[in-house]
C-alpha cells in the first residue's frame, strides 16, 4: 500500500490519483480518505493530482494509541507534503480536517501552498464560551465520548443521522439528499478508526482554538458550509472563519448537511465549485 512514514514512524496510507498540480484532501472525523473518492476522481479527470491520506489511527494508517492533537496532525501533514515533495498545493479540509489544514499553515506556513478550501470546518473554535456564544456546549462533547465508550458500533449508526441531516433513511424523490448508503459508508469508515483516536479527537476538535492559525492565511481561501450543518454550527465556524481570513470567499449551501461532499445533489455542487476554484 502507498504509505508515507512520519518522523515518529507512523505509516500514513494515502491515495494518489492523476498527475499535475496537487490537491491534498484532509478528511473529517471519524472518516478516512475514502470520503473523498468523488472529488479525487473529479480532480484527476480534470488533469490535476488528487491525494487523500488516512489520518493516524484512522482507516489504513497505523492504529497508534497517541498523537491525537492538532500539532501532531499538522506535522503529519507536513511529513506527507514534504515526503512527496509537493509544491503549489491546494489544501482541502473537511470538518476537523479544516483544523488540521489551519494548524498546518499556523506551524509550517504557506511556502508550499497555493490555496485552501475549508469545508464544514471546525475553525476558528467549536466549543461554546464567553467569546463564542454560538458554539457547541461542552456537554455535547461529553455525551459523544460517553456514547463511544458505551457501545461505539450503535453510536456511529445513530450519529450518522445528524452527520447527514437525515430525517429518514432514503434519498428524496428527485434523487438528491442523504441516502442509506451514505449512512452505511459513514459507519464503515467510523469503525475503522481506533477507539482511543475517536475519543481523543473529540477533545481535540472540541477545544482547540484556531484564531492564531487563521491569522497566518495569506493564500486564496474558499469557505463552504451548509446551513443545515447539525454537527459544526455555521454561525460559530464558517461565517467567522470567512471574516477572519483576508479575502476569503464564503459559499453557504441551503439545506446542506455536515457531510455534504458525500450527499447526492450537494456533492455535485461542491465538486463543481471546487473545480472552478482550482482553475483560478
Amino acid at each position: 500500500m502507498p504509505t508515507c512514514t512520519t518522523r515518529d514512524r507512523v505509516d500514513l496510507f494515502h491515495q494518489d490519483w492523476g498527475s499535475g498540480r496537487p490537491v491534498v484532501f484532509i478528511h473529517g472525523w471519524p472518516l478516512n480518505g475514502d470520503a473523498w473518492q468523488d472529488q479525487l476522481k473529479a480532480v484527476a479527470d480534470a488533469g490535476l493530482r488528487g491525494i487523500a491520506h488516512d489520518r493516524r489511527g484512522h482507516g489504513r494508517s497505523t492504529p497508534v494509541y497517541g498523537g491525537y492533537d492538532f500539532d501532531t496532525f499538522a506535522d503529519d501533514l507536513d511529513d506527507l507534503i514534504t515526503g512527496l515533495d509537493l509544491r503549489d498545493v491546494t489544501l482541502v479540509g473537511h470538518s476537523m480536517g479544516g483544523g488540521e489544514l489551519a494548524r498546518y499553515i499556523g506551524r509550517h506556513g504557506t511556502g508550499r501552498v497555493r490555496s485552501a478550501v475549508l469545508l464544514s470546518a471546525i475553525t476558528p473554535l467549536m466549543r461554546r464560551g464567553p467569546d463564542n456564544a454560538e458554539g457547541v456546549p461542552q456537554q455535547v462533547f461529553d455525551d459523544i465520548k460517553a456514547g463511544l465508550l458505551t457501545e461505539r458500533s450503535q453510536f456511529w449508526r445513530d450519529f450518522s443521522a445528524g452527520f447527514f441531516s437525515a430525517d429518514d433513511t432514503g434519498a428524496a424523490s428527485d434523487g438528491k439528499g442523504p441516502t442509506q448508503g451514505n449512512r452505511d459508508a459513514f459507519w464503515h469508515m467510523a469503525m475503522s478508526q481506533t477507539l482511543e483516536g475517536a475519543v481523543r479527537c473529540v477533545d481535540a476538535f472540541g477545544g482547540t482554538d484556531f484564531h492564531a492559525d487563521l491569522a497566518r492565511f495569506d493564500v486564496p481561501t474558499l469557505v463552504v458550509h451548509g446551513d443545515d450543518d447539525r454537527i459544526v454550527p455555521l454561525d460559530a465556524t464558517g461565517r467567522k472563519a470567512a471574516r477572519l481570513i483576508p479575502g476569503a470567499e464564503l459559499k453557504v449551501y441551503e439545506k446542506a448537511s455536515h457531510g455534504l461532499a458525500m450527499v447526492p445533489g450537494d456533492k455535485e455542487r461542491f465538486t463543481a465549485d471546487l473545480l472552478e476554484f482550482l482553475r483560478r
